[in-house]
């Protein structure tokens, strides 16, 4: 069967993928397979239970797009309509994580803006610091994604399935601030990220990669 035409109109990734299996006559486990996830993974798309994977972020709709032999851009086009619907709840940061995030920051900087955090007013700034840190470790797990054969290590060190690692990087290349718990934060955030800096006056953030730690004096920064 030919490649579809692109979508004229964007419609729910749950609907396009059902409707595109249904075309080829495969299965959700069939999918599950080529695009190395959980069944259960493509049984929450379907079902509009699990909000749609930030495109970019993701390999998931490559090899979807292959499989179900749609055009190229017709998964990702749908997913960042139904994302933008869905929009973001703002939900404010765990203490506990607020309070971790800042130990990253210099003593003096971190105590000046926990006290902007600590009110409405700093849900916003919250927010900003949040998602800068986050897409500096998302980075890194995103190339990481790619190494198939470290994933297999990793789960042979760990004792566990390639699946089982695949689907942890997934999982965190879709957090977003307003699910980002301590264990995330240790999981994923902290072993990449040495320490930050904010300017409160401007806003600019300067990030410094562990990597760069034992470098001193010379700590190259990432600026975001």
């Amino acid at each position: 069967m030919a490649a579809a035409t692109p979508l004229k109109q964007p419609v729910k990734v749950g609907l396009l993928m059902r409707r595109r299996l249904r075309e080829l006559k495969r299965t959700p486990r069939e999918l599950a397979a080529a695009v190395q996830v959980s069944e259960t993974y493509i049984a929450d798309l379907l079902a509009g239970r699990r909000r749609p994977p930030a495109p970019g972020r993701t390999d998931v709709y490559d090899r979807m797009t292959k499989f179900l032999r749609l055009h190229r851009n017709d998964l990702p086009t749908c997913a960042r309509a139904e994302r933008e619907s869905l929009g973001s709840r703002r939900r404010r940061l765990h203490p506990t994580v607020r309070r971790a995030l800042l130990d990253l920051c210099e003593p003096v900087k971190a105590r000046a803006l926990a006290r902007r955090l600590a009110n409405a007013r700093g849900a916003a700034l919250e927010l900003l610091i949040a998602s800068r840190l986050l897409e500096v470790a998302q980075g890194f797990v995103r190339r990481q994604l790619d190494d198939e054969v470290g994933i297999r290590v990793a789960a042979t060190r760990e004792g566990c399935n390639y699946l089982d690692i695949r689907m942890r990087l997934l999982d965190f290349l879709d957090a977003s601030p307003d699910v980002l718990t301590l264990e995330i934060y240790e999981d994923f955030v902290r072993p990449r990220v040495a320490a930050w800096d904010l300017d409160l006056d401007t806003q600019a953030m300067r990030i410094v990669l562990r990597s760069q730690e034992p470098a001193p004096r010379q700590k190259r920064a990432l600026a975001i």
